[in-house]
């Protein structure tokens, strides 16, 4: 065998891929659809990007970059937590408008976007080998955030296999915790992480208040930790939208994990968020933690340096985030938006008859294209994706990675185009099912 010229964990890295639609997404934005410059373009739907407001928020940015001066506190070395400037302006900017609830600055916890506040917080929280476990369906790539650096293992939790069994909430229940407890303890491990994700990704659920503290109390009890994260806490939808509105059985409101967390004052219950969806500046890599645990809060710190969010990031969203008249403009305007490009979606799906989860919040539609798959394969389900996508241009996620019992499920980012360019990739997916109906 010939010598590596690299570790053994760089070869795993190597052979590890990230997630199976990186390759087609990149090669589907050279070749994106415009309705003058490239009308046959593609239509890449499977990358989480909000690019709806991002002309809001441009100008306000591109404002303050204009007219203030640059502190002198931006050039130099910060706290590993992040800017003790910027944490004020962000506890008053979380408490405000999401948690509704006091936030300590001292708690929170800034690192280089998303991924690195998943990594840290992993390393933190468990040893190699340790489990977190993650409500099916999920984001795929929490695989690698908690697995590449911490080594912690990624355990699926089947709670339904049909989507009509989540319509109005995730399905997630004691006895699923149970159950996935007493699985993981029989192969000898560890169960040392329950990961929530309100809204959800992909299906744009979010708990109940009753359940959510239900779900806590139980992780409290068990001693194992319960991370919520509420990364798309402000991307909610106006489900009274004529087009939509009739999906909503249960009046569910989104209720944040912080009012839990605060009440509770647990060691074992954890937040994060991040500003790339939300606020759609997924390039600025701002990511956050927040806890109670005073260990997790100092070991954080102590392993962040290498994580640090660029400090002129920090400024700018101080002064962005400052100014609440603002971003209450931009959270409302951001809202619409989103709604009008979910309901383009919604509209057409209904008009097919193609089953799907109705979202309350996120950037996602999760539907079902089972009934085009030759058989109930992994294999087959990536066949027709590659079908779908050859034949309309148009790139869905797969479902590959997120953990669900089903095959032929299907993730769509609808806010990526505006809603007149949407219709056209709906057009094309309408032509295509009725063809594949024949």
């Amino acid at each position: 065998m010939p010598d590596q010229s690299i570790a053994q964990r760089g070869m795993r890295a190597v052979q590890t891929i990230l997630r199976v639609d990186m390759e087609a997404y990149f090669d589907a934005v050279q070749n994106i659809y415009h309705p003058t410059d490239n009308p046959d373009g593609a239509f890449p739907l499977n990358v989480a990007e909000n690019k709806l407001a991002w002309h809001i928020l441009r100008d306000k940015i591109q404002s303050i970059s204009s007219q203030k001066q640059i502190p002198a506190w931006v050039a130099g070395y910060t706290s590993g937590k992040g800017a003790p400037s910027f944490r004020v302006v962000l506890a008053d900017f979380i408490s405000q408008f999401i948690g509704d609830c006091p936030i300590d600055p001292e708690r929170l916890l800034l690192s280089a976007g998303a991924t690195s506040t998943v990594e840290v917080s992993s390393l933190v929280l468990g040893d190699a080998g340790d489990v977190a476990a993650f409500p099916a369906p999920c984001y795929p790539v929490y695989k690698q955030d908690i697995g590449n650096v911490a080594a912690l293992e990624r355990y699926d939790i089947i709670t339904h296999h049909h989507l009509d069994e989540i319509q109005d909430e995730p399905a997630l229940s004691i006895a699923d915790l149970e159950r996935t407890q007493k699985d993981i303890e029989g192969q000898g491990k560890r169960f040392r992480m329950l990961v929530l994700t309100q809204p959800n990704n992909p299906t744009g659920s979010i708990y109940r208040l009753d359940q959510l503290t239900a779900i806590a109390d139980w992780c409290i009890s068990n001693k194992v930790h319960l991370v919520v994260n509420e990364i798309y806490g402000l991307s909610m939808l106006h489900i009274s939208h004529p087009d939509i509105s009739e999906d909503y059985h249960a009046p569910t409101q989104f209720h944040s994990f912080l009012g839990i967390m605060h009440q509770k004052r647990s060691d074992y219950m954890h937040w994060w968020y991040a500003f790339s969806k939300d606020f759609g500046i997924s390039g600025f890599r701002m990511g956050v933690a927040y806890s109670y645990n005073d260990l997790f809060v100092q070991a954080y710190e102590n392993l962040n340096y290498s994580n640090l969010v660029s400090n002129y990031a920090q400024w700018i969203m101080e002064e962005v985030l400052s100014d609440h008249d603002f971003v209450r403009h931009y959270i409302q305007e951001n809202q619409q938006l989103l709604t009008d490009a979910y309901a383009v979606i919604i509209k057409t799906l209904k008009q097919l008859n193609i089953p799907y989860v109705p979202a309350r919040g996120s950037l996602f539609v999760w539907l079902d294209f089972s009934e085009f798959l030759v058989a109930q394969t992994l294999e087959a389900e990536n066949t027709f994706w590659e079908q779908f996508y050859r034949a309309t241009n148009i790139l869905l996620t797969p479902g590959q990675g997120f953990g669900h019992s089903k095959r032929g499920l299907f993730r769509v980012v609808y806010p990526f185009f505006e809603p007149k360019d949407l219709k056209v990739a709906m057009q094309r997916l309408e032509a295509f099912v009725l063809q594949q109906r024949g």
